[in-house]
């Protein structure tokens, strides 16, 4: 990139803070607040392993943690590990314990409260997995009492059996393909991985760009969004050969027949209140394939449905304008909606999804604050935005 482009530590991924935990696979990051009193309850964010954490962090008028720590909120955020030849082995349940469940132990621990676990795109799905096993009791983090107080689900498939586009690049010939590939370095390349989803949303985010630069003779434009899409991240052969058999082509976890450490997860365990989003414009998470997850939990449903695309419905600050979503509460003993009967009736709003998100968890909290918690300095542990995020190869 152009040395006047943003880039992590320099317009992006400011948001003050540190790790506060790290293990192999990921660092788990705690910001400063900036309130006297915080909410009781804490947030933890799971982002996907796809790419880099800081899609939820970007530059200061944007970044979802910095606007959360704002309104009151503990805010801890995964940073994943840039995975090399030695993490061929690592698998999805590995991902689960070390990248979800051992960042909810930390944060429960500390904290000593039910948290708020939200998890976007593939790190939803990972959560997913992980909430249903807590709230069956096959898996224990810190604490007594309920470990969750919500879970929040950001443009995040749990059903694969409508994925929309994606559908076209997988089937059983694409996964041996990609496993062939894989077999060689024991990963996926960043540059691979970008090429399978570069035509996906490539009006918005190619040839727009492309038109105003060849034909009406303007400059490149570079904004946070394009530089953190090309800061591509690898995936580990046998996590990612696992994701697209069990998932897309087998659809397990929807089914129940999906075991975490050998033991069946069933969704429908999740009984704590679940908040979903999905996007209007999502071509890797289309929203009516999101909206499946209605029928598989097991408690209150709120859903909404914003404008934008995965990755510009998620960041959707307030004050942006043009911003607008549905939203609509499903009550555990109300019958389930069809997307269709769900977009006729639930009422549209103007401005950010963000806000009434932070009113959901606060009414499905205890509604106490408490003083604010201080970050500790942990030896031989980084400031935010941590190391983890700084691993780029060459491929």
């Amino acid at each position: 990139s152009r040395a006047e482009d943003p880039h992590v530590g320099a317009g992006m991924a400011m948001t003050p803070g540190r790790v506060v935990m790290k293990n192999g696979l990921i660092e788990l990051i705690q910001y400063t607040p900036t309130t006297r009193q915080v909410r009781k309850e804490p947030v933890l964010i799971i982002p996907s392993c796809i790419m880099k954490y800081y899609i939820l962090d970007l530059s200061p008028k944007n970044s979802m943690v910095k606007w959360l720590v704002s309104q009151g909120h503990t805010v801890f955020i995964v940073s994943w590990h840039n995975p090399d030849e030695s993490d061929a082995l690592l698998g999805m349940d590995d991902y689960v314990r070390s990248g979800v469940l051992d960042a909810l132990d930390y944060v429960r621990r500390e904290c000593g409260q039910p948290v708020h676990l939200a998890g976007y795109c593939l790190g939803g799905t990972f959560a997913a997995m992980a909430a249903a096993a807590l709230e069956k009791g096959t898996a224990k983090v810190a604490g007594k009492g309920r470990a969750l107080a919500s879970f929040t689900l950001m443009a995040a498939e749990t059903d694969f059996t409508e994925p929309g586009e994606m559908g076209v690049l997988i089937d059983e010939a694409q996964v041996e393909m990609l496993e062939a590939m894989m077999a060689e370095k024991g990963f996926l390349t960043g540059q691979q991985m970008a090429a399978s989803f570069q035509f996906l949303h490539s009006r918005d985010l190619v040839w727009s760009n492309r038109t105003r630069t060849l034909l009406l003779g303007e400059p490149a434009f570079t904004n946070d969004l394009m530089v953190w899409n090309a800061d591509v991240t690898r995936l580990p052969a046998v996590m990612h050969s696992q994701y697209l058999r069990k998932m897309y082509l087998a659809n397990e976890l929807a089914e129940g027949r999906y075991e975490f450490e050998g033991t069946p997860l069933s969704l429908h365990d999740i009984r704590v209140p679940v908040f979903v989003v999905g996007t209007v414009k999502d071509h890797v998470s289309p929203w009516r394939s999101v909206f499946k997850v209605q029928r598989l939990v097991g408690g209150e449903i709120t859903f909404v449905l914003t404008n934008g695309g995965h990755n510009a419905g998620i960041v959707s600050e307030p004050g942006h304008a043009g911003r607008r979503y549905r939203i609509q509460t499903t009550g555990v003993h109300q019958p389930r909606q069809t997307p269709d009967e769900w977009l006729r009736t639930a009422p549209q709003q103007e401005g950010s999804w963000w806000t009434a998100w932070q009113a959901w968890m606060v009414k499905h909290g205890s509604r106490q604050q408490v003083a604010a918690r201080p970050v500790p300095h942990v030896k031989g542990l980084a400031p935010a935005p941590g190391e983890y995020v700084k691993e780029r190869y060459a491929d």
